[in-house]
């Protein structure tokens, strides 16, 4: 559920919305309606790691072409062949493809991300080195490879998604910049140079 979060600032875009939240007029007129879709290979309830479970809008077949994909954590699941043919499609024809935490290792497994520099999460960014050494894994909250925006744990999805909506949609009225402030995504240190905690990560030894 923390990985599908940042879908939230997509439903407050609208000018309903905006209204809602009292913004002044000028901001009003520069919302998006955006038409979000739920998508899963048969269109079945996908259960979440806290119980919830969301109910697809659309199946592989039913789906239209996106703009915009979004793809959050699958813990162990193995992505089968169906999932990989629909990333690599999707991948294709969108305009920005963003993962959150472990939602890069699907498009790792489609075959991808050879060449590229991404962001995963910081438990297992050794182990992903070992794993994948063509690809350019960094330790930051988020990272932009042309089209793909990828995150590192959790919650720096929050993270990701204020600097993708500020490089898409910013510097206009301000409204975009309002609304980031007002939803209280945060604004913090790309590099992590403002973390102090514990980072416990996995050496590139174990494996998955």
């Amino acid at each position: 559920m923390l990985d599908v979060a940042p879908v939230e600032l997509f439903t407050w875009m609208d000018k309903k919305s905006l209204q809602f939240l009292n913004f002044p007029p000028e901001m009003i007129e520069e919302g998006i309606d955006v038409v979000m879709h739920w998508i899963n290979e048969d269109k079945e309830p996908a259960a979440m790691k806290g119980g919830a479970k969301i109910v697809p809008t659309d199946s592989f077949k039913t789906a239209p072409e996106l703009d915009i994909v979004l793809m959050g954590a699958h813990g162990a699941y193995q992505t089968n062949e169906a999932e990989k043919k629909f990333i690599r499609k999707a991948f294709d024809n969108c305009s920005a493809f963003v993962t959150i935490c472990g939602g890069i290792y699907p498009l790792l497994e489609a075959g991808l991300l050879q060449g590229k520099t991404v962001a995963a999460p910081r438990l297992l960014l050794e182990v992903s080195k070992g794993m994948a050494p063509d690809v350019d894994w960094v330790d930051r909250r988020w990272v932009r490879d042309g089209k793909l925006w990828s995150s590192s744990t959790l919650l720096n999805g929050a993270d990701l998604m204020r600097a993708f909506a500020e490089e898409n949609w910013g510097r206009r009225s301000g409204m975009m910049e309002a609304l980031l402030d007002t939803l209280h995504f945060p604004q913090r240190e790309v590099d992590f140079k403002d973390f102090d905690g514990h980072n416990i990560s996995l050496g590139h030894t174990w494996g998955l």
